[in-house]
Formats: C-alpha cells, structure tokens, sequence
C-alpha cells in the first residue's frame, strides 16, 4: 500500500519519530557482525530520513519504495543533503536488481504493510536473493501487543498552519491487523480548504511465524531483540527488531 497525499505532509506529521535510534542500531549491528561492505538497500525507504544519513556515512545506498510521491520527496532531501542515492519505485514483494547488497534493511514497521504471511515470505526471498553471502538482513515490526493494545482505538488530531488533520485506528478485519484512516484539511493559496482521506491498513505476525518464514527462505541466523535494545522481547514490548545473517 503506498503512500499518496499524505507523502507531501509525512515528514512534517512524523517530526517525532527517532530515526536517530534506527541509525543508532542499525550501526551496532554492522560492526557487531563486521559488515564491511557499503552496498545498503533501503526497502520502503519512504522520504528517505534513513537513507540519507547512511548515505553520510559513507554507504553506496538504493533507496526503494512503492509511492512515487514519497521518492519525489526523498530525492529532493538527497539532492538537499548532497547525498547520490539511487532511488527506485518497486514494490518490496517483486523487487529487482543487478547489484548485490551487504546490507537490506526494512525499517520503521515498513513490512507491517504486507496483509499475508504469502507476501511477507515472498518479500524475504527477495531479499536472500539479492543479498551477499555473510550480508545483514535488519527488519523491525510492530508487535501484536502494539497492534492489539496501544493502535486498537487511537485518535489524534493536529490544527498546522496550513492544514489539519485527524489520525483515527480502527481494528482491521484479519487477526492482528490495524487500519489508520486518515482525514486531511488543506488550505489552498485562496484561504479555501480541501478534503483528503486515505486509508492505510498494517499487520503484523507471531514471532514464530516471522522466524519460520525467514528459514522458509533459506535464512538460518536470527537475532530477534526489542525496542531498540539488546534485549530479547517482553510482553508489552512495541517494536520488534530482527537482525539476520545470511550464512
């Protein structure tokens, strides 16, 4: 599911977001598993706030997503940054290359965009396909108790200058899943406000499920740890980090 109106606002609405942590991380466990390699592929890189400063440390770095609108936006911030990305509209379950990467990641709950256990197993051969032997395999997803206990109901609203906008979660129809309509206010140069609304729906899978699906791949080496840390998950842990080794 891509990313359309709400592309243009995202970076503004998602100014909270810690994507310092995700560097953070995701830098441990390079040098933890001593990737030497710099080829990084970015699956739903989204407006690129991952990719970029990737691409500042050094990393030859392709960035993919389904919504042409969240690459436009990524590659404005890249050419901003003065950083070469490689930017490519692909849908991360069919996705191909020429290249071979030493790291892939799917970060900030990307792959909770997949609505079947079919699509989540076809995007991870994908990725051993297309990832170097000893390369790094780093995805993070919503927990069930996220999806189940904080989403389940949420609402929130913000009045910017220039729009407003109002964020409501609904439980979706297949187990563990969540939609998040969205509703936006847009004022026009003429002081005249347009509605837009989009619907994004996320899922997510048992721990189990995500570990049997990896070895359905051919993955073998699985670290599963929470919330940024090294430590192994808890019941009310909210995001969910596996870092893979293709060996």
């Amino acid at each position: 599911m891509a990313y359309h109106e709400f592309a243009y606002y995202y970076d503004l609405l998602m100014s909270d977001v810690p994507y310092d942590k995700w560097e953070e991380f995701v830098s441990k466990q390079i040098e933890k598993y001593k990737i030497s390699g710099k080829q990084l592929l970015d699956l739903g890189c989204g407006t690129g706030s991952l990719a970029i400063p990737f691409a500042r440390k050094g990393y030859d770095v392709t960035g993919m997503d389904l919504s042409i609108e969240m690459l436009a936006i990524a590659n404005n911030k890249a050419r901003h940054e003065n950083c070469n990305i490689h930017f490519v509209e692909q849908d991360m379950r069919e996705f191909e290359s020429h290249l071979q990467y030493d790291i892939i990641g799917i970060f900030c709950d990307s792959l909770n965009y997949l609505q079947s256990k079919e699509d989540v197993l076809q995007t991870f051969k994908k990725v051993y396909d297309h990832l170097q032997d000893d390369g790094l395999f780093i995805f993070d997803v919503h927990s069930e108790y996220k999806i189940n206990h904080i989403f389940n109901n949420y609402s929130y609203g913000s009045n910017e200058e220039n729009f407003s906008f109002i964020w409501n979660c609904f439980e979706g129809s297949e187990t563990n899943s969540i939609e998040h309509e969205l509703t936006f206010f847009v004022e026009s140069k003429e002081g005249e406000y347009s509605r837009f609304d989009e619907l994004h729906m996320q899922r997510t899978f048992a721990l189990d499920t995500y570990k049997t699906l990896l070895k359905e791949a051919g993955f073998n080496q699985v670290k599963v740890t929470a919330d940024f840390s090294e430590m192994s998950p808890v019941t009310d842990s909210e995001r969910i980090f596996f870092t893979v080794k293709k060996t």
